[in-house]
């Protein structure tokens, strides 16, 4: 073997022991993790994608044309849409304020409101949601509540109803929009705002220029991760409301259960994870263009 043939291959096997001797050995903890992922997340997900776009006759996209070409299946993509933003718009409004409470506040009065906070996680969603039809039937507290502060005559329907639904799912997701939040706020140093009014500022001028420029990675994070599940929502709209409303995931049940077509409920399945995806990717691209102005 020639001279330079030697000295390439040293070379190379020097890098390879670069690249090697470059890798934390840590990160090997990692695998059986990333693996599991793979095999109980990355592959089924590739195989519903591929099987959105086969069908009797072959590869085709007669799925995705009858999902978009219809304007049933385009009225209840837009009912999954509207039931995230606006779970997620009263989540934001709820859960703002109850985190900077929650960060503001120290001792027995933190692990409490730690447990009205985060108590409900522990229990079932089936378990929540059978309690809020409950609690919204005609017998139920809130109409006891509301005829005897005498705002109705008579006891209302309110289960199956919008209403009804909202109500629930805030319930349900509130913490998930309260945790990111807090893991800022908790961060903020609350002299900055006793800054700004001391150099003049109204409480809503430190709010809007101080507070709010700071805390909005948490905003950012809790509404991508708060709409990003809202919007694939099955139990709790099922439950609370039925075919009343009808969102994307249970049309993906009904195609795989009930009539089984395979294709409707991949090429639905596809549409609802690609919305998903666009507003974390969204998200994630404002949070890293509010950290350069930040800079």
């Amino acid at each position: 073997m020639s001279t330079a043939a030697i000295g390439a291959a040293d070379q190379g096997t020097g890098e390879r022991r670069s690249f090697l001797s470059g890798l934390d050995g840590k990160a090997a903890l990692a695998l059986p993790g990333i693996l599991f992922m793979v095999l109980a997340f990355a592959l089924p997900l590739a195989l519903l994608v591929a099987e959105s776009f086969r069908g009797a006759e072959g590869i085709t996209l007669a799925g995705y044309r009858k999902v978009l070409g219809d304007p049933y299946y385009l009225g209840i993509i837009w009912n999954s849409v509207k039931l995230a933003l606006i779970t997620t718009t009263i989540c934001l409004v709820l859960g703002y304020p109850a985190a900077f409470a929650l960060a503001r506040a120290s001792g027995t009065t933190q692990v409490v409101l730690f447990a009205l906070i985060f108590l409900p996680l522990t229990v079932s969603i089936i378990v929540k949601t059978f309690g809020i039809s409950i609690m919204m039937g005609r017998g139920g507290f809130i109409n006891w509540l509301l005829v005897a502060l005498g705002f109705i005559d008579r006891p209302m329907r309110l289960v199956f109803t919008e209403f009804n639904l909202y109500f629930g799912m805030v319930n349900v997701f509130l913490p998930f929009m309260i945790l990111p939040l807090y893991s800022i706020m908790r961060m903020l140093d609350g002299r900055l705002t006793d800054a700004a009014a001391s150099l003049g500022a109204s409480p809503l001028y430190a709010f809007t220029r101080v507070t709010l420029p700071l805390t909005m990675p948490g905003v950012i994070a809790g509404v991508s991760l708060v709409f990003s599940i809202s919007v694939a929502a099955y139990v709790t709209p099922g439950l609370l409301i039925g075919d009343r409303f009808m969102t994307m995931s249970q049309v993906m049940a009904k195609a795989y259960l009930n009539i089984r077509d395979f294709q409707l409920g991949a090429s639905m399945a596809v549409i609802m994870l690609v919305i998903a995806v666009s507003v974390v990717f969204g998200a994630s691209w404002l949070g890293r263009g509010h950290a350069v102005r930040g800079r």
